[in-house]
């Protein structure tokens, strides 16, 4: 008798996040949840991830709307799972523990069974209490341990035997689960390293354990990985839907109901009722841009792990940006970034400080500018690294962020910040004479000033759909150049312009106030990295030009100063 496998599709969260960059409109995908009920299909990760934030930064959208849709359309009875980043819940930033706690309220309150919970520094100290709120909230908790394969020639933990410490980590730690995870977000994990990973948890759970392994089709060994995750006992395997499956995304379902005719192992579907399935999503899809680089396996991802979810975020926003033809030095950063950072995971929010980190290296020049995640992360302030950060990298993130190395428990200092958890939250709410509740506290907590644009109903549209771009959208920018204009010498105006693409966030100061040298002026985003404009030059402020979520290029006008 053949061995049942079970299965999530991933479609309408992973599938959006790697193919779309997670930028998909609720109305358009709904239809292909509901043929993909019809074709048998009872368990979908529902949202979470980048499918929280993105809603609000791109669709201008309510991402618990969207939960509550996604629950109508399947009725009480489907399993829907969403993902969670341990301390960090569904942003790039930690959170204290009353907004971790309410995350997993909301999230049940939503429509939602199940959430898979991942450190990806495996550090077992944020799983601890991410994973009780999860479980008091009467949620299923999918606990995980997060895999990949480091650059050729290096090493530093990411080996089965660390792996299996982390799993019996968590085992002492007595942190509640009903499954457990080994989650590949990049997908370079080797498929031998997999199958000996597997069969140590196996051995370390017992026999009765869900075990479920995740991977990505980016390096091109998805299915081996697969196969050697089920022959070394994995009860589950995440799959997705034609046309977000392949290459950056998980396998579709249909090629891995393929490579296990004739094996011990069966999917249980009835697969042309999912190809039928597949051909709704697909004319649902249609309009939506399908960037090139998120259909193609890439052999450069095992030098440089990039995970299928970040990647494609990554080059929208390059693309957003005018910046798509520096990727390729970007993403050959990553190997040195890996290395001198800790060696922790490549997968959200670890995976954008190394990106973040590499564009700062390719553009600005080698360990020039720290990226504030990445400095964060390498000073402690995400929790301790699997391996101890270069020292060298420690220091210069120490001189630029004003920070001192801390080993204290990430949420004990979260709980400690002011401009953290439910009260920041309500007070950024009430100054924008905003409704105070649940919902729009999370939303304040989680995307700061752009879910307060969105909750004022100012959120700009940043689909790309017919294959281009809306218009309002084009993201982030960084720093800006003094240039001197051609004003009689009586009145002398100075004028800071960008020098790169971006995105103006807010302005920290008003016409007519009077600014010294180094006085932080503008606040600029790029690659979700917010940048302080300083001033050059002493003066009064003659004006500001651009109004916030605007889409600046280079050498656009930002603040006139008057000397």
């Amino acid at each position: 008798m053949k061995k049942r496998v079970k299965f999530m599709i991933t479609a309408f969260r992973d599938g959006f996040q790697s193919a779309y960059g997670a930028r998909v409109f609720t109305r358009d995908f709904l239809p292909a949840v509901e043929a993909a009920v019809e074709a048998g299909l009872t368990h979908f990760e529902a949202g979470g991830g980048a499918r929280f934030q993105s809603l609000y930064l791109y669709c201008n959208e309510d991402a618990f709307a969207m939960m509550d849709a996604f629950r109508d359309q399947v009725g009480p009875d489907i399993n829907l799972q969403t993902l969670a980043r341990g301390i960090n819940v569904v942003g790039l930033d930690s959170q204290s523990r009353d907004i971790i706690n309410l995350h997993a309220q909301l999230f049940k309150k939503h429509g939602i069974s199940a959430i898979r919970n991942f450190d990806a520094l495996n550090d077992v100290n944020n799983l601890i209490y991410s994973g009780q709120c999860i479980v008091n909230a009467g949620l299923k908790h999918e606990v995980c341990v997060t895999l990949m394969e480091l650059p050729p020639g290096c090493s530093g933990a990411h080996t089965p035997e660390f792996y299996i410490k982390t799993l019996k980590d968590i085992l002492k730690a007595d942190i509640h689960f009903d499954s457990v995870c080994f989650k590949d977000a990049s997908g370079t994990a080797a498929p031998a390293k997999v199958y000996k990973t597997i069969k140590m948890a196996r051995k370390t759970l017992g026999k009765r354990a869900h075990i479920t392994f995740h991977t990505h089709e980016t390096a091109g060994t998805s299915i081996l990985a697969y196969k050697a995750a089920l022959e070394a006992g994995a009860d589950q395997i995440d799959l997705s839907l034609a046309p977000v499956s392949g290459g950056t995304c998980q396998p579709d379902i249909v090629t891995m109901w393929h490579a296990l005719r004739g094996t011990e192992f069966d999917l249980g579907i009835d697969v042309k009722k999912v190809l039928h399935a597949e051909s709704v999503f697909k004319e649902c899809m249609a309009d939506y841009f399908m960037p090139p680089e998120a259909k193609k396996v890439e052999p450069l991802i095992p030098f440089s792990p990039m995970p299928g979810g970040a990647l494609t975020a990554n080059t929208q926003m390059m693309r957003d940006n005018d910046t798509l033809d520096r990727f390729e030095d970007v993403i050959m950063q990553m190997g040195e970034v890996v290395v001198r950072g800790g060696f922790g995971t490549s997968v959200t929010p670890v995976s954008q400080f190394y990106f973040q980190q590499a564009f700062n290296n390719a553009f600005f020049g080698p360990w020039k500018r720290i990226a504030e995640g990445y400095g964060k992360m390498v000073l402690g302030y995400f929790g301790r690294t699997p391996v101890e950060p270069d020292p060298e990298i420690v220091k210069l993130a120490q001189d630029e962020l004003k920070l001192e190395p801390t080993t204290e428990i990430p949420v004990d200092i979260n709980d400690r910040d002011s401009s953290k958890g439910i009260e920041a939250a309500k007070k950024l709410l009430q100054e924008a004479a905003l409704p105070v509740d649940d919902e729009n506290i999370f939303i304040a907590a989680t995307c700061k000033e752009k879910g307060i644009q969105f909750l004022k109903g100012e959120a700009q549209i940043g689909v790309r759909k017919s294959g281009a771009a809306s218009p309002e959208n084009s993201p982030e920018k960084t720093v800006a150049a003094v240039q001197e204009s051609k004003d009689p010498p009586e009145e002398r105006f100075f004028t800071v312009e960008a020098y790169m693409p971006g995105h103006f966030v807010h302005s920290l100061v008003e016409p007519g106030e009077s600014v010294a040298e180094g006085d932080v002026l503008v606040v600029i985003e790029l690659m979700n990295m917010e940048t302080d404009i300083v001033a050059q030059v002493s003066g009064v402020i003659s004006s500001i030009i651009p109004l916030p979520g605007q889409s600046i290029r280079p050498g656009d006008p930002l603040v006139v100063i008057k000397s």
